[in-house]
């Protein structure tokens, strides 16, 4: 059913817990992995030109080490990819051009302060990805089963 499984890494936390969880989707079905880290060009077109370069430069670092991070998650081989744009839109067009079964992302980014909602580059991936996408939320700080971070219902009120 899967046979080729994209992990769309930021090096976040979140990110860490989707690599895991498609990792272990990935090792299921005996799957190809591809690890994806986008350099986000809306960051650095946002600095002085001055500062561009060096930018560009930290958030390659940070790709390369979340890229590192999931190569050594992996038990085999792992086709490591570092791309530049627009995060939702470059995941969206990887995943087609190597005809991808399904994109496993974090909820929230390095940038995301809010656990509960879904953040703006995980949204985009849902709506424009042409595979399934595999959405991985953070679990609380301090472990804790996902139950226990869920909202409570109306009878625990």
């Amino acid at each position: 059913m899967f046979e080729t499984v994209v992990i769309a890494t930021d090096g976040s936390a979140s990110g860490e817990r989707a690599v895991e969880t498609a990792v272990d989707l990935a090792g299921r079905f005996d799957a190809e992995v591809h690890a994806l880290y986008v350099v986000d060009e809306s960051k650095v077109d946002a600095l002085p030109d001055d500062l561009h370069e060096e930018v560009s430069e930290a958030l390659s670092d940070q790709g390369t080490e979340a890229l590192e991070a999931v190569e050594s998650a992996v038990d085999g081989p792992v086709t490591a990819v570092v791309r530049e744009g627009r995060p939702a839109q470059q995941i969206a067009t990887y995943a087609r051009e190597i005809d991808a079964d399904v994109v496993a992302t974090g909820t929230r980014g390095r940038g995301g302060e809010h656990s509960f909602l879904l953040g703006s580059v995980a949204e985009a991936v849902v709506r424009t990805c042409p595979v399934p996408v595999l959405t991985v939320r953070q679990l609380e700080r301090g472990g804790g089963s996902p139950d226990a971070a869920r909202a409570p219902d109306a009878a625990q009120v």
